[in-house]
């Protein structure tokens, strides 16, 4: 299904030693740490050293400072993210852990009930379950698979099989099951950092993809959509903030497929919806939406910030405002710059909204901490002198749960805002 991963290149300076003394009773392949987290993520700068046995991939036992014993994981030298631990202690890390790790993901959407609302959501969120550096998300008959790293990429087949198994056959359109269509992924800088490749020539063509959820159809491109194709995280939000557009005039601003907007239309009965994205590709599929629902929605493309700042001159308002920018903190170095691009298209969104109308405001970017939007949310609004109201803070649906150890998992931060009148 997939290339052979990548050679890196011999020349790669390591941030620890590869060799040397194992701490004492050590078993190879070992792991020794300068540093230890409860965190699942083990960055290169807190090993201390590696064994030479230790491979790109492989699962390694790991031993803390002092030479204790610490847990498993999956090792790769290359990578910034060098351990990416898998279980604390002594848990053998075989066939039988795998299945049961897929099976609790699944259990838990079952008890969730999410087939009676969608046939779209979440099956294995990565580190929240157990299963650091693999997203798994359901597409009617599609598993499409997000890889963030060599190790679960070697192990992508194995996990297919699993869901499979564990899932039972999907029914199709005709009452007969048959197989899973299976659609592998990776970004490429996640692709280049890990070492390896996803030939997309290998992968299924899968030409036409239709989900439901709570009632509004949509197709989803899993090839070369933003991350699965689909955003399964906003399913409870796209409801929440339909229920408060009955009648109203509503902009979504970076709207990628349309999903508030049909939602805003076709649930919440609004009177107009004026959609917004500078993505041809995804606006093209947002208008394919649209008709398959029979809704009328205003599509513009253009750049968020930009058309802000024209509704702005032309004195525009709307009683509800949705923004759901893409993930502008995309590397620790870049966050104090996103905090401000976060506070400034803040600032702009509220400038449109009507006077005791309402906007629902998003960050997906890990990095951000639910207090630090909050604050750059209040911020924005106090230099706009625009006093706001707080009504709902929400976060993904709860087929993204959140590992408490890894503060990142809780990436999606959701407020939804009563806006006032300019103060004097």
């Amino acid at each position: 299904m997939n290339d052979p991963p990548r050679k890196h290149p011999r020349t790669r300076r390591f941030d620890f030693r590869i060799g040397g003394d194992p701490p004492p009773g050590a078993i190879s392949p070992w792991v020794h740490l300068r540093s230890v987290t409860f965190h699942p993520f083990i960055y290169a700068r807190m090993i201390r050293s590696a064994d030479r046995n230790a491979n790109p991939g492989d699962i390694v036992n790991i031993y803390d400072r002092r030479g204790e014993f610490f847990g498993r994981g999956l090792f790769n030298p290359y990578s910034q993210i060098a351990l990416r631990v898998l279980a604390h202690g002594d848990t053998r890390i075989d066939g039988p852990f795998w299945r049961a790790r897929v099976e609790n993901a699944i259990a838990l959407r079952r008890s969730l009930q999410l087939d009676d609302q969608a046939d779209a959501y979440r099956l294995i969120h990565a580190e929240a379950d157990g299963l650091t550096g693999l997203v798994v998300e359901r597409f009617a008959d599609c598993l499409v698979f997000e890889i963030f790293s060599l190790g679960m990429f070697r192990r992508a087949e194995m996990f297919a099989k699993l869901i499979a198994e564990t899932m039972g056959p999907p029914t199709g359109p005709d009452g007969t099951d048959h197989p899973w269509r299976v659609y592998m992924r990776a970004d490429e800088s996640v692709e280049r950092q890990e070492g390896f490749k996803v030939d997309p020539d290998v992968q299924p063509e899968i030409d036409s993809l239709t989900i439901t959820e709570h009632g509004v159809r949509y197709r989803v491109n899993v090839a070369v959509g933003h991350k699965t194709g689909f955003f399964c995280d906003q399913r409870d939000n796209r409801k929440r903030f339909a229920s408060c557009c009955r009648d109203a005039t509503v902009l979504d601003l970076c709207c990628y497929t349309a999903g508030f907007s049909l939602c805003a239309k076709k649930l919440g009965k609004a009177k107009e919806v004026t959609a917004v994205d500078l993505d041809q590709q995804a606006l093209t599929i947002a208008k394919g939406n649209a008709n398959l629902n029979q809704v009328r929605i205003h599509f513009s493309q253009a750049d968020a910030f930009a058309y802000l700042r024209q509704m702005i001159d032309n004195g525009r308002v709307f009683d509800r405002v949705i923004l759901d920018p893409p993930k502008f903190a995309t590397s620790r170095d870049l966050l104090e710059k996103a905090l401000h691009k976060y506070q400034d298209i803040n600032a702009l969104a509220l400038q449109v909204v009507r006077p005791g109308g309402m906007l629902m405001t998003c960050s997906c970017s890990g990095l951000v901490s639910p207090e630090a939007f909050f604050n750059i949310v209040q911020r924005a609004a106090n230099h706009q002198k625009r006093p706001i109201q707080i009504l709902d803070a929400s976060g993904a649906a709860p087929d993204h749960p959140v590992d408490p150890t890894c503060p990142e998992s809780a990436y999606l931060k959701t407020l939804t805002l009563r806006v006032g009148d300019m103060r004097g």
